[in-house]
């Protein structure tokens, strides 16, 4: 155990986490520079597309130091606030992280949340920052930032470029000279740190080994869910996954379950091949504040649907799935995210994984209900009481890092959204305003007015703060006398007149005319807040010209025409066509 170093690379989105991990790779050899392409970590087509990292990727590297081989299993992590629970989790299975700030943005948002979860897990700290072969006048203000952060001299920050592999060979070096060896527990326990499905395998265990030896013959035991299973395989992450015939005590590996039922493995339990062993500590677990609900639509069924959604969460244990049922939709999943850019990722792998086809309601987030003595939590808009005594909502600390030249726009969020801003500090050539505000507010492209204001510069992170008063209502819409439980939102109370107004004009627009008049209404408290009118179809009664009969023939026909509308005004039902719905539900 003392050859071998387990440490991830942390730092915020864009910093080159991925593009230092291919330098890794190859200056360890792990990879062929043949077989080598950029991003080699990211597997999913996804994060090529958008340029981000989505997922955790382990990978074990062989490296001689001083003439003695040494066994290195690397992490990379995403940098995304929205993915912080995956950090998290790397964190809990290293005994070392770099911190990877980029030279062209110094040190932002999410660089100062990793930073703080790395000390808070205990882990050792390397500074590095990357992109050096820019050659750039403010290298040094980076690095003095970088140090100050940390707490160590200048001289101890490494200067590394993913690009061309500069300085890569000394920050190994430093990896295996800082980071401490892992420490054996006394007992057998490897800690699951993420999953997967495979189609031939089943699902597989990422795991990490705290102590005894798992061997490819164990029948071995899931902790948690008190399960017991014969192992199909284990191997190490080169990064292919590779057969071999054991994982030794501080090691990292996969183990192939050959189960199909997502629901037995869980993020954070503990294997064993001793059922008497303790459970490792594990994982807090992940708190969806976000709540979008996804109905099939087209050639996707209900159960495609949930088995999609049951498969994505062996890869990603942030998500919350309750079943649930609309009238006008058919039933569905209410899903829980952790932000927008999650169920963003999460949508876009849905339909590229697994074809699915679906519609999302308006996205929400859970309030606490006092009615008397009677207290209650709401996730869904349309199960909000018409006049509760009281209402609490989510409450977020947000920190803001902006260079000092943008701090006057940035401030101008307060104009836009509930932002409360509590205390300005400055870092460097950058100013971190901290505040507060309702976390209603992230969800309404908070993230891309942000970016607009600073021309992209700022940057944000936050975490949840407990809950405070809210003043909102909720808004429905009712077309023909019948309300659309679909489209019904919480509002807040500032916003509602305009919010309502926007409604029923978009669907107006959108809805198809009936042979009768439709009346859309956006109703709050038992109020109508605005109001729009379809009007009906118009039927051609023939030609009444000079030849064509007399008036009175025309006025029968009218009136006739003018009875069946109002009857069916007063039973005509309108279907809102699901076309109508992914256009209104639309950002």
């Amino acid at each position: 155990m003392t050859n071998i170093r387990n440490f991830c690379i942390i730092a915020h989105i864009d910093h080159g986490k991925s593009t230092l991990a291919d330098r890794l790779l190859e200056v360890t050899g792990t990879v062929e520079a043949r077989k080598m392409r950029p991003q080699y970590l990211d597997r999913l087509e996804l994060e090529r597309e958008r340029g981000i990292t989505i997922k955790m990727a382990p990978v074990r590297m062989s490296y001689t130091f001083r003439g003695t081989p040494y066994i290195l299993n690397l992490i990379d992590t995403p940098g995304h606030s929205d993915f912080s629970y995956e950090v998290s989790r790397a964190l809990a299975a290293v005994e070392g992280a770099i911190l990877l700030v980029d030279v062209t943005k110094g040190i932002q948002a999410q660089t100062l949340s990793n930073f703080r979860s790395a000390q808070k897990a205990g882990l050792k700290i390397i500074g590095a920052v990357n992109k050096i072969d820019l050659d750039l006048a403010h290298v040094e203000k980076v690095i003095e930032a970088l140090a100050n952060l940390l707490g160590v001299p200048e001289g101890e920050i490494f200067k590394v470029s993913g690009k061309t592999g500069a300085g890569v060979p000394e920050l190994l070096e430093a990896v295996v000279s800082e980071f401490p060896a892992p420490k054996e527990s006394k007992e057998n326990q490897s800690l699951i740190f993420d999953s997967l499905y495979d189609d031939h395998k089943g699902i597989l265990a990422f795991v990490r080994n705290f102590g005894g030896t798992l061997k490819n013959t164990d029948e071995i035991y899931l902790l948690a869910t008190k399960s017991k299973l014969k192992l199909k395989e284990l191997g190490y992450f080169v990064p292919d996954l590779k057969a071999a015939k054991e994982i030794l005590p501080g090691e990292m590996g996969y183990l192939a379950t050959g189960l199909k039922e997502p629901d037995l493995i869980r993020i954070g339990d503990t294997v064993s091949n001793n059922p008497k062993s303790h459970a490792l500590h594990g994982y807090r677990e992940a708190a969806p504040v976000v709540f979008i609900s996804f109905y099939p639509t087209g050639s996707t069924k209900f159960e495609d649907l949930k088995m999609g959604f049951a498969k994505l969460k062996l890869t990603d244990a942030a998500l919350s799935l309750e079943p649930e049922a609309n009238d006008a939709l058919g039933r569905g999943l209410k899903v829980g995210f952790l932000g927008q850019l999650h169920f963003e990722i999460i949508s876009s792998r849905l339909e590229n994984e697994f074809n699915a086809e679906f519609i999302t309601s308006f996205p929400s987030v859970a309030y606490r209900i006092k009615e008397g003595d009677k207290e209650y939590v709401i996730k869904q808009p349309q199960d909000f009481p018409v006049k509760p005594d009281k209402v609490f909502q989510p409450i977020i600390n947000i920190e803001i890092l902006s260079p000092a030249e943008h701090l006057s726009s940035v401030m101008n969020l307060k104009k836009v959204f509930d932002l409360e801003i509590l205390e300005v500090k400055t870092i460097g050539q950058n100013v971190l305003l901290q505040g507060k505000m309702p976390l209603s507010e992230l969800i309404r492209d908070f993230d891309d007015q942000l970016k607009s204001l600073s021309q992209g510069f700022a940057s944000f992170s936050y975490d949840l703060a407990g809950e405070e008063e809210a003043d909102v209502e909720k808004l429905e819409i009712v077309v023909a006398n019948e309300a659309v439980p679909a489209l019904t939102r919480i509002i807040p109370k500032k916003d509602l007149e305009r919010e309502a107004r926007k409604s029923v004009e978009k669907l107006k627009e959108l809805l198809p005319k009936q042979q009768f008049a439709q009346a859309i209404q956006a109703v709050s408290g038992g109020r109508i807040i605005a109001r729009e009118t379809i009007a009906a179809m118009k039927k051609l009664l023939g030609n009444f010209g000079k030849t064509g009969g007399d008036r009175t023939r025309k006025m029968k026909l009218w009136k006739k025409q003018k009875r069946g509308k109002d009857r069916l005004k007063q039973t005509g039902r309108v279907e809102v066509p699901i076309e109508v719905f992914r256009e209104i539900l639309k950002k």
